[in-house]
């Protein structure tokens, strides 16, 4: 039972996550005009800015939800590295949830979505070969896995300071793999994108988006816990 609540708390989060970061482009583009500044750099201050709110928006909705997750690898990272209630059974119950949500999140989006806007909706895609995309999206999924981890559980803790950590890591790494994959490092991200353009049952889609996010998210857990073992409980000395 409490893996269907989770499960039902995940489809909500990440069908309002979707919708929102998926019109990240749209808003930056919007913003920029009111304010009718250009250039790359206001373009990135925009959007971090925009980054950093919903991250921390999205946090505390989590955190009201009993712990509600819009990332599967997010997920599997925390159960390799020891952390969280979550098994192998409620993952594989949570994990279709959270694809589910991201399909909703944004055909949502697409039916609100100005016309004149919708041409700017493009998610994750493969702008490499098949391995080269697959081991980028797994190596990034490594990195932004190990950051987080560490920022949540052995940095700072102003809930503040740590978003703005997770947002600076979360751009450099997306500004990193843009040119092999979008990149997304988050399945549920991508399935919701493949759905939307019916590349969803594709050896690609399941291949780089899937199985190598896993490997990484996996990969940094254990990392992790060899790095930062779990303290031993203390006994107490018997009188």
């Amino acid at each position: 039972m409490n893996a269907v609540k989770a499960a039902v708390g995940d489809a909500l989060i990440t069908f309002v996550w979707m919708f929102c970061i998926s019109a990240l482009g749209v808003a930056t583009f919007v913003i920029k005009a009111a304010f009718q500044i250009h250039g790359e750099a206001f373009s990135l201050l925009v959007t971090s800015s925009l980054v950093f709110v919903i991250v921390f928006v999205f946090n505390a909705i989590a955190d009201a939800l009993g712990g509600a997750s819009f990332n599967p690898t997010g997920n599997a990272a925390f159960y390799a590295a020891g952390f969280g209630d979550d098994s192998l059974i409620s993952m594989a119950i949570r994990f279709p949830a959270q694809a589910a949500g991201a399909i909703g999140g944004l055909l949502a989006l697409y039916e609100v979505m100005p016309p004149e806007y919708k041409n700017m909706l493009v998610g994750p895609y493969l702008k490499v070969d098949l391995h080269t995309g697959a081991i980028a999206e797994g190596v990034l999924t490594f990195v932004i896995s190990v950051a987080v981890l560490c920022i949540v559980f052995k940095g700072p803790r102003s809930a503040l300071v740590k978003t703005l950590m997770i947002t600076i890591c979360t751009l450099g790494v997306i500004i990193a793999g843009n040119g092999y994959t979008g990149p997304s490092m988050n399945p549920a991200n991508a399935f919701g994108w493949a759905y939307v353009n019916n590349r969803h049952n594709t050896w690609e889609q399941f291949y780089v988006y899937w199985i190598f996010p896993f490997i990484g998210a996996i990969a940094a857990g254990w990392l992790f816990r060899i790095v930062f073992p779990p303290r031993s409980p203390v006994k107490a000395k018997k009188a």
